[in-house]
């Protein structure tokens, strides 16, 4: 059913999924059962934001690590409501739910510029005193700085998505490459950090992040859907509760998972490059948003911002090799 503008306006977001399929389907239902009984990565460690070492520890293990309370209420609920706003605009444009990133699942990155900092909101996620020190850490060394700060979002109604990997060697600008081919990306500290913020629980069956643990350093092909095994599709960083950020080494393999609940399951980003690792910047961050930030926030997105005022909207871009990044 196409809805009008309106009814889209007062639809609360938890009812803008299951577009082309039913949740009461048949083989819905069993791949919820399945999920239900299987789903989640046995004996996920969290750390506190206080665990510094904890974490850095359990990162560079597995190539990500699970903080809680990195939010408080009023953070959060803050949090949730600017993205309740940018998934009704961006849907808004779809009406058949065929997402950005794959059916029913999208990129906040659907903003024209890329990025979400021109909302005082996303700007808040930059320098979190629960986060910042652990970043600093993990970089050992405060001189790092943003590349945006984004996210995705996955409706009721989503399925599987392939498992990738963030970033990879290229020729072009925008990552490390090695003439020779003796060393790769994966040879090296971590370039790239992205923090996922919780806005609900991740639970087995409403779309929680898969990551494979170790990955991060693996030159093996990244197998297929079809490839894939059911322990890797049941690897998911679940139980994990909403005000926790997950934060992830790039390189590491991972993928989006079924949302087969009653609500949206939205992940806000903030992506922080090592000081040795560069990006060409894209001005996403009005003058007067910076002149908010902390101290060592404005270092951080210093050139990050625009010089012009932003013209800001969203696009809904067609799902290709692009479709596969969550």
């Amino acid at each position: 059913m196409q809805e009008s503008e309106e009814i889209l306006d007062d639809t609360p977001i938890d009812a803008l999924g299951w577009r082309g399929s039913s949740p009461d389907a048949p083989e819905i239902a069993a791949l919820r059962t399945r999920l239900s009984e299987n789903n989640g990565i046995a004996g996920l460690e969290i750390a506190a934001p206080n665990q510094i070492d904890r974490a850095v520890g359990l990162f560079r293990r597995d190539g990500f690590v699970v903080v809680e309370n990195v939010l408080n209420g009023s953070q959060l609920r803050t949090m949730q409501a600017a993205c309740a706003t940018a998934i009704r605009d961006i849907v808004r444009l779809d009406r058949e739910r065929q997402g950005n990133r794959g059916s029913h699942r999208y990129s906040f990155s659907a903003s024209t510029t890329g990025s979400m900092l021109h909302t005082p909101e996303w700007a808040m996620l930059i320098d979190l005193p629960t986060v910042t020190p652990i970043i600093t850490a993990l970089f050992e060394s405060a001189d790092y700085h943003v590349r945006k700060a984004a996210g995705d979002f996955c409706l009721p109604g989503s399925e599987y998505q392939h498992l990738h990997s963030d970033i990879a060697d290229r020729q072009k600008f925008g990552s490390f490459y090695d003439p020779s081919g003796r060393i790769s990306l994966r040879d090296l500290p971590c370039p790239v950090v992205c923090c996922n913020f919780l806005m609900v629980d991740f639970t087995t069956t409403n779309g929680p992040t898969r990551q494979i643990p170790g990955t991060q350093n693996s030159r093996q092909p990244i197998p297929t859907l079809a490839e894939e095994p059911d322990w890797m599709k049941y690897s998911t960083v679940c139980p994990a509760k909403a005000g926790g950020v997950l934060i992830r080494d790039i390189r590491a393999w991972h993928g989006g998972t079924p949302n087969l609940s009653d609500h949206v399951r939205a992940i806000p980003n903030a992506i922080f490059l090592a000081p040795w690792f560069h990006e060409p910047a894209v001005e996403s961050m009005p003058l007067s948003i910076f002149e908010t930030l902390s101290e060592h926030g404005q270092k951080l997105c210093k050139q990050l911002v625009a010089r012009e005022p932003l013209d800001v909207s969203y696009r809904i871009v067609s799902p290709g090799p692009a479709g596969k990044k969550s």
